[in-house]
């Protein structure tokens, strides 16, 4: 069964750019591709291939040029030809190796034409025994080395977010909105808006103008990029920009290192260029979506930290688009379900089916004297920094539904418990005598929105 979220989503792109020129439109799929960096592979098929052939060519070789008589030293104190498929299993597994042993035994056939009668039948049998065991060895510990590299780069997304998180509350303070007075709105208000920018068809120049009420832009364009190539037509522009440069050296600088460039780096390196910033949209798992170019703003806005704000408020965007359009099939069925909450569902999905870690929810029912008692919104704010939290109101009962990346059973249990502990220190009651029901709902099916139906039942039961 193909998972939901391939099916449904859309062209990487920015939002908007379907009104855009047809070769603006992207035709990868991108919320796909940032799943696939949660469980990349460096091995690619032409490399494993070319190595599986000369290999046991090269031992094949080396044994004719030092035995003539025996190029696979089947007679000799130790196998050494056999070390070019044990090789192969290590580095690539079972079917490798026994590649790297068919061409030792082309290579005895080759070598030993009408002597077929003394082919060494211990030989190739231990040989291949020898590869089979090393082979498995091999698998295995590749297996659990991508579930590592899966684990760790989940967390390592997850943890971007929260530095990006962190840095705009900080700039959200009092204190720098008092500095910054200059600016017509807040960091808050800033934030407010790009919420919902990734939905809007009108993005792009949304984007823009929230950029130039915040940053004071005056010209600027906004651009996509398909396969590292700049569209020259732009999305959105600001002021009256002149045509789009694509092989503007700033802006092959921003496209090669995925990093804001300014016009002070092209100065350095003796360039010149059109353009004072070129800032790529990047989300979470390092798309590139697109290209900001400046090419006028106030001399006291290109300061260190108003580029940073810039960097961090694409970011901010790009990050809505990347969970609007992975969220999409589960928000068109459940449209009430949080869209930060759809998306860590799709991508811990893509997780439990690629590397068999687990996830699980836990859904509190609240019957109604313990809403009364405003128990929903207290637990709710005892939610660890990972999870995401849906809270579901009917008029019977409500539902808290809270995702736990990268748990089991016995992680949801420790927090049930926690929940227990809780409840006993502030109202000497049990959570089922205060009117809380937990049910454990492991995130285990190749459809999570089958998951999340089960959660909306709930609170209609």
């Amino acid at each position: 069964m193909s998972d939901p979220s391939e099916r449904s989503a859309p062209r990487r792109q920015l939002a908007g750019a379907e009104s855009s020129t047809p070769s603006a439109r992207r035709p990868a799929h991108w919320p796909a591709a940032l799943l696939g960096k949660l469980a990349r592979t460096d091995i690619r098929p032409w490399v494993m291939l070319g190595e599986t052939l000369l290999l046991p060519l090269i031992a094949l070789a080396l044994g004719f040029a030092w035995n003539p008589l025996d190029p696979l030293w089947s007679t000799s104190a130790f196998p050494w030809s056999w070390l070019a498929p044990v090789i192969l299993a290590l580095r690539y597994g079972p079917l490798a190796g026994l590649g790297g042993a068919s061409v030792l035994l082309a290579g005895w056939l080759a070598f030993n034409q009408g002597r077929y009668d003394a082919f060494p039948q211990l030989f190739f049998l231990g040989g291949l025994i020898l590869v089979m065991l090393v082979g498995e060895f091999s698998s295995l510990w590749q297996a659990r080395t991508r579930r590592a590299e899966t684990l760790q780069l989940y967390l390592d997304q997850r943890l971007e977010h929260l530095v990006r998180q962190y840095y705009l509350l900080r700039l959200s303070h009092d204190r720098l909105e008092q500095e910054l007075i200059g600016r017509p709105m807040s960091m808050r208000d800033a934030l407010s808006t790009l919420q919902e920018v990734g939905s809007d068809a009108q993005g792009p120049g949304t984007l823009l103008r929230l950029l130039a009420q915040y940053s004071q832009l005056e010209t600027a364009a906004l651009c996509s990029v398909v396969d590292d190539q700049l569209v020259s037509e732009p999305l959105a522009s600001l002021g009256t920009p002149r045509q789009v440069l694509t092989r503007d050296p700033l802006v092959q600088q921003a496209i090669e290192t995925r990093r804001l460039c300014h016009i002070n780096e092209a100065l350095a390196a003796q360039q010149q260029s059109h353009y004072l910033v070129a800032a790529p949209l990047l989300d979470l798992g390092g798309e590139l979506y697109g290209l900001l170019l400046i090419e006028e703003m106030p001399f006291f806005s290109l300061q260190t930290e108003n580029l940073q704000t810039i960097n961090l408020l694409l970011g901010y965007y790009t990050d809505g688009l990347s969970m609007q359009a992975l969220a999409r099939p589960i928000l068109q069925v459940l449209p009430d379900c949080p869209a930060p909450f759809a998306f860590e569902a799709q991508r811990l999905s893509h997780i439990r089916r690629t590397t068999r870690v687990p996830s699980i929810i836990v859904a509190l029912v609240f019957l109604p004297h313990a809403i009364a008692r405003d128990l929903p919104q207290q637990i709710q704010r005892l939610k660890r920094e990972l999870d995401e939290g849906w809270l579901i109101s009917t008029p019977e009962r409500q539902v808290l539904a809270m995702l736990m990346p990268l748990g089991d059973a016995a992680t949801a249990e420790g927090y049930i418990q926690r929940l227990e502990t809780w409840s006993l220190q502030n109202s000497n009651q049990p959570l089922a005598t205060a009117g809380v029901f937990p049910h454990l709902l492991p995130l285990d099916t190749a459809n999570p929105l089958s998951v999340l139906q089960r959660i909306q039942n709930l609170a209609h039961d």
